[in-house]
C-alpha cells in the first residue's frame, strides 16, 4: 500500500531536516537513486515571484533536495518551463524565484524547458492525447522528482504533484489541452502526461501554501508541513484532503486514478493528518458543475466571465499571447478585451496576469451554484 510521510515544518529555516526526516520515514532515496543517476528534480516555477509569494516551490526545498540527491550518488538536474508564452519568461522565473541561484549553490545544473527542446513520445492507453511532446531533460533523465507547492488552483480545485508536470509541456501543447474546456477532460490530459513521465518520488513544499486565488494570486498561508512519497497520486489525496477538499473530486487525481495510478486510501506515516489539517479557501473563480442544458437555457441569468480591470492592466500582453481560444482581442488604444464568446473559462489568463488585473465576474445564479459546488467538493 502506498505510503506518504507528513512532517511538520513551521518555516523554511528547517526546511532540510524537515525532508531528511521526511524521506527516512520512506526507507530514504537509496532504493530509488543508483550512483551516477541522472535525477530530474522538477519545482513548480509557474512566474516570475519571489519566494515569500508562495507561487513557486521555496528555494532552499529545492536545495535541501539536491543535497539528498547528491548524498544517494545521483547528479542533480532542476528544470522547469513556466507558464507564459513570452521569449525569456524561464529564465526570469527562475532567477526571481531564487531557485536558480539555490541549485547551481547546492551542486545542481539548471535547465530551461523553454529552450532544451521536445520530444514526441506515445502516451500508453491514452485517455484525451495520443502522443504528447515532453520536454528532453525529462527524457533524459534516469530519475525524475516532483517538488510540487501546496495550493489552490481555479481550474483544477487544488493543484500538487501530478498537476506539477504541465510544465514539461511546450506551450502549445498546453494551450491544446485546455482547450478541452472541461475540468474532468483537462484532468484526463495530464494524467496521460502524467504515464509518459512516470515520476519516482514526490517532496511537497507545504510549509507556507496558497490558499484562494491560486495558483498565481492566492493567499500566502502557514501551512507549516512537508510531504513526501514514492506515489505522485497518493501524495495528492493526502495533501488535497489536509487542505479541506474531498480528493477524488481533484480533476488530475480523478484523471490519474482512472488510468491505474495511486491508492484510494495511502497510508500516512509521521505526523498523523488530523493534527495538520486546515480549510484552505478555495477559489473565488470556480464553474459550475450544474448541467450544460440547465445553465444554456438559464441564458442571462446564469453567466460567470473574465473581465480585465482596465486601471489594473498594464498592457503586457501575456493573456493575449497565452489566451488558447484566441478570446482576447487587442483594442486600438492598446488595451484589451476578452470575448465573452469564444471564452472557455480556461483561467490562464487570470493565472498568468503578472497584475492580477483579470477578474471573474458571475450573475447572483453563477455566484449561487458555484458555491454550492464548492462547499460540495470539501470533504
Amino acid at each position: 500500500m502506498n505510503r506518504v510521510s507528513v512532517v511538520c515544518c513551521p518555516d523554511y529555516s528547517d526546511t532540510e531536516k524537515a525532508i531528511a526526516e521526511a524521506l527516512e520515514l520512506l526507507g530514504g532515496l537509496d532504493n530509488i537513486i543508483h550512483p551516477g543517476d541522472s535525477v530530474l528534480l522538477k519545482p513548480n516555477i509557474i512566474a516570475a515571484a519571489s519566494p515569500e509569494n508562495a507561487v513557486t516551490t521555496h528555494p532552499s526545498v529545492v536545495a535541501s533536495m539536491c543535497k539528498f540527491v547528491l548524498q544517494a550518488g545521483g547528479r542533480p538536474v532542476v528544470g522547469d518551463g513556466a507558464g507564459i508564452s513570452r521569449p525569456g519568461a524561464t529564465s526570469k522565473a527562475l532567477k526571481v524565484s531564487g531557485i536558480e541561484e539555490a541549485a547551481r549553490k547546492a551542486g545542481a545544473k539548471v535547465v530551461n524547458f523553454e529552450t532544451s527542446g521536445f520530444t514526441l513520445v506515445d502516451v500508453p492507453d491514452p485517455l484525451q492525447f495520443r502522443k504528447l511532446y515532453i520536454a528532453n531533460p525529462v527524457l533524459e533523465a534516469d530519475v525524475v522528482i516532483s517538488l510540487p507547492k501546496l495550493k489552490t488552483h481555479e481550474l483544477t480545485y487544488y493543484t500538487g504533484a501530478v498537476k506539477n508536470f504541465f510544465g514539461t509541456l511546450p506551450l502549445k501543447c498546453r494551450k491544446e489541452t485546455h482547450l478541452l474546456g472541461k475540468r474532468d477532460l483537462f484532468g484526463e490530459a495530464v494524467a496521460d502526461l502524467y504515464s509518459v513521465v512516470r515520476p519516482s518520488f514526490a517532496v511537497m513544499d507545504g510549509v507556507i501554501g496558497m490558499e484562494g486565488n491560486g495558483p498565481s494570486h492566492g493567499k500566502p498561508v502557514n501551512s507549516g508541513v512537508i510531504l513526501a512519497s514514492q506515489d505522485c497520486v497518493s501524495l495528492d489525496i493526502v495533501a488535497a484532503e489536509m487542505i479541506g477538499f474531498d480528493p477524488l473530486k481533484i480533476p488530475t487525481t480523478a484523471g490519474a486514478m482512472k488510468k491505474g495510478f495511486g491508492n484510494q486510501c495511502p497510508v500516512v506515516v509521521g505526523t498523523p493528518l488530523k493534527e495538520v489539517k486546515m480549510k484552505f479557501k478555495p477559489s473565488s473563480g470556480g464553474v459550475s458543475t450544474a448541467p450544460s442544458f440547465l445553465t444554456r437555457n438559464l441564458g442571462k441569468y446564469y453567466k460567470i466571465y473574465p473581465r480585465i480591470n482596465r486601471r489594473k492592466c498594464t498592457h503586457c500582453g501575456a493573456c493575449y499571447l497565452n489566451c488558447s481560444p484566441h478570446a482576447i482581442e487587442r483594442l486600438e488604444d492598446g488595451s484589451f478585451k476578452i470575448n465573452e464568446e469564444k471564452c472557455i473559462l480556461c483561467y490562464c489568463c487570470r493565472e498568468l496576469c503578472p497584475s492580477n488585473a483579470v477578474e471573474i465576474k458571475k450573475s447572483l445564479l453563477a455566484r449561487l451554484l458555484t458555491e454550492k459546488d464548492n462547499l460540495s467538493r470539501k470533504t
